[in-house]
C-alpha cells in the first residue's frame, strides 16, 4: 500500500507542476514568449556500466528525453548488458535488454524528481543447467542531482527504488539503485 501511495503522490506532484508550468496568468495578461526551438528541447544523454574480474558487466544505455516545460521532461532510454559470470564451475554468459520510458520534474535548476517504467529481458539460469528468458517490469521513484560541467553538458546522479518488486527483480525490497550518468541539454 505505501509503494501505490508514494507512487500516486509523485505522479500527483509531477501534474501538479506541470498544471502550474502551463495555466496563463489570470490577472494580467503577458506576451508569452515564442517557445524554444526544437534543438533546445531535446536533450541526450545515457551511461554507462562497468565491472570486471569474476564477474563482469559492460553496459549501455542510450537516453533521449524532450522538455514539454522548462520543469518538466520525458523520454526514452535503451539498454544492453553483457555479463560474463566465472563464480560458479561453469561459466555463464549472457545478455540483458530492454528500454525505459521516464519522466523528470525539476525543482530547482540542479535538483529533480525521477519515475520511469522499464521493461527489461533477463535470461535466467537454473539448478539443473537449463535457462529461460523472462520480461521483468519496474517502476523506479527517485530523486537526483544535475551540475553543468561544461556548456551544456550536465553529470548527473540519482538514486531510485523500485518500488514494483516483481518476483525477478534483482533489487531487494527498499534496494537504492545509484545511476551515474552524462546528459547534453539537459
Amino acid at each position: 500500500m505505501k509503494r501505490i501511495f508514494l507512487a500516486g503522490a509523485l505522479v500527483i506532484f509531477c501534474i501538479a507542476g506541470m498544471a502550474q508550468d502551463t495555466l496563463p496568468e489570470i490577472r494580467e495578461k503577458k506576451e508569452r514568449p515564442s517557445k524554444p526551438p526544437l534543438s533546445e528541447r531535446i536533450y541526450f544523454g545515457g551511461g554507462l556500466g562497468l565491472s570486471f574480474g569474476a564477474y563482469t558487466m559492460i553496459a549501455v544505455y542510450p537516453m533521449i528525453g524532450y522538455k514539454f516545460t522548462p520543469k518538466l521532461s520525458g523520454g526514452l532510454e535503451l539498454g544492453y548488458e553483457y555479463i560474463s559470470d566465472k563464480r560458479y564451475s561453469q561459466t555463464y554468459n549472457t545478455s540483458n535488454y530492454g528500454g525505459s520510458l521516464f519522466t523528470r520534474y525539476r525543482l530547482s535548476p540542479s535538483l529533480f524528481l525521477h519515475a520511469e517504467y522499464a521493461m527489461y529481458n533477463y535470461e535466467f539460469y537454473y539448478i539443473d543447467m537449463t535457462t529461460s528468458r523472462e520480461w521483468v517490469p519496474f517502476l523506479f521513484l527517485g530523486a537526483g542531482y544535475a551540475t553543468e560541467v561544461a556548456p551544456g553538458i550536465w553529470a548527473l546522479a540519482s538514486v531510485k527504488f523500485d518500488v514494483l518488486q516483481s518476483r525477478n527483480s534483482p533489487y531487494g525490497e527498499w534496494e537504492p539503485f545509484f545511476n551515474i550518468g552524462v546528459s547534453a541539454g539537459f
